[in-house]
């Protein structure tokens, strides 16, 4: 039942309302003029069911009294958010922008809060009648839209003063968005091992490091490295694999469009002693000019690349390999292969500009049609889902020290990202592919490769 704070002398909204005033959206029972509380709209679009205390400025609120979690819309401004963006951009706006708070979760980690909202809280269109009501009851000046928050990036279309999607220029544009927010604030969040994707779990016991040390260790193995080897590591990142390698004898050069980046990468080889066998440039991959390496590493580069330019990635990244040579590309990727590829709403617009996702089968039929043979294909989607739990658990920890680094709305940001995120990868919206692949020679030989898969799981 939708209920109101007491209102200052003169205003003509009652203490409370009886919820038999409240129209019924699902059997379209006739609704009167009056016009509807902001609790009594979003009660009549949840159908009644809220699994949270919502609360407005209005002084309406709706839900359970003793809800565990809740949200406030604070302001004016947060209701024109909500009523001009589909899907999650408007709520994403008014929360970043401060026009919603949320109650009994912290902002570094809304996990408990979103995974109610998914489980339970289902809109409804209402009858026609009922939806013209709500239209009014909004009014007509909070139908008009307003500029979004700042730290969102205009929309697609707007982009291309930027350059051609995927091209070099607008690439760079687009990393230099996510990946130079900070060094200081990654190390916060990703911890010691500064490795911005998926770990791979030993045991649920594990820590996020170990985690990360045993995801570069399947990398290594997989890629059947030796020392005195060359690796090739594209999207490189701060230099996690390339360093890694690199302790183990092997000659390995990382490439990364984040110039922040590549500096703290070069600062990390020049501190564990690396210098003369390991390297991070920044730049494009697609300027490397070596080749004959013995293996290609990409981790977490290819929702950046674009899926039409997949077949033209993965033959560049075959002409790097020498005959023999082995290339694996770890990747987030979609559980199915029809789907538009290109992201939407809240991701688009404040985390991946331009990121595209597409199903496993895309990925190894475009690395099939550049001329690589497949030979193991593996799904790591758990470990992603903990992975984001234990990011999530280091911005909570550190919380005050992110906001004063990169502000409260950026912060925000990133808690409410790596939360939906790992909810997304528990439920199998999305996933986490490894696709390991060799180059044949000239006569379709692949080397002396055994017959089994030869690495510890």
């Amino acid at each position: 039942m939708t209920t109101f704070k007491d209102r200052a002398p003169g205003t003509s909204e009652p203490a409370a309302s009886d919820p038999a005033s409240i129209p019924d959206a699902i059997s379209g029972a006739p609704a009167d003029d009056g016009k509807l509380a902001l609790a009594e709209i979003l009660e009549l679009l949840a159908g009644g069911r809220l699994p949270l205390r919502f609360t407005a400025y209005d002084g309406s609120s709706a839900g359970p009294a003793d809800a565990p979690f809740g949200l406030e819309l604070t302001s004016p401004r947060g209701t024109t958010y909500l009523a001009t963006a589909r899907g999650d951009l408007g709520l994403a706006r008014a929360y970043i922008a401060g026009d919603i708070e949320i109650h009994g979760v912290h902002p570094g980690d809304p996990y408990e809060l979103l995974k109610a909202l998914a489980d339970e809280l289902v809109f409804r269109m209402p009858p026609p009648k009922t939806m013209a009501r709500i239209v009014r009851s909004i009014g007509v000046e909070h139908l008009r839209p307003i500029a979004p928050p700042p730290q969102e990036v205009p929309p697609r279309w707007r982009r291309l003063a930027t350059g051609r999607r995927h091209s070099k220029t607008r690439d760079a544009e687009v990393i230099h968005y996510h990946y130079d927010v900070s060094n200081t604030f990654y190390e916060w969040v990703l911890g010691p091992s500064m490795t911005y994707t998926c770990a791979c779990y030993p045991s649920a016991e594990a820590s996020l490091d170990e985690a990360q040390e045993n995801k570069y260790r399947l990398v290594f193995e997989k890629l059947r490295l030796e020392p005195g080897d060359r690796l090739l590591d594209v999207g490189c990142g701060w230099g996690g694999m390339v360093r890694y390698a690199a302790r183990r004898g092997v000659h390995a050069v990382g490439v990364t469009l984040s110039q922040e980046q590549a500096r703290w990468g070069q600062r990390a080889i020049a501190d564990e002693g690396l210098a003369d066998l390991a390297e991070v440039r920044f730049g494009d991959y697609r300027d490397i000019r070596e080749t004959g390496f013995d293996a290609v590493s990409s981790i977490g580069l290819l929702e950046h690349i674009g899926v039409k330019n997949y077949r033209s990635y993965f033959r560049f990244l075959k002409s790097r390999l020498r005959s023999g040579g082995m290339l694996l590309n770890h990747c987030i990727t979609r559980p199915e292969n029809k789907a538009e590829p290109t992201t939407h709403g809240f991701i688009d617009r404040y985390v991946f500009p331009d990121g595209e996702l597409t199903g496993s089968g895309r990925i190894i039929t475009e690395a099939q049609n550049a001329g690589l043979e497949v030979l193991h294909e593996e799904n790591l989607r758990p470990h992603y889902a903990l992975t984001l739990r234990d990011w999530c658990a280091n911005l909570v920890a550190h919380w005050d020290e992110a906001v004063e680094e990169v502000g409260l709305e950026k912060s925000k940001v990133w808690g409410l990202y790596m939360a939906g995120s790992r909810l997304q990868f528990e439920r199998g919206g999305i996933q986490l592919h490894q696709v390991l692949a060799v180059k044949p020679d000239e006569q379709g030989g692949v080397g002396d490769l055994p017959l089994r898969p030869w690495w510890t799981p």
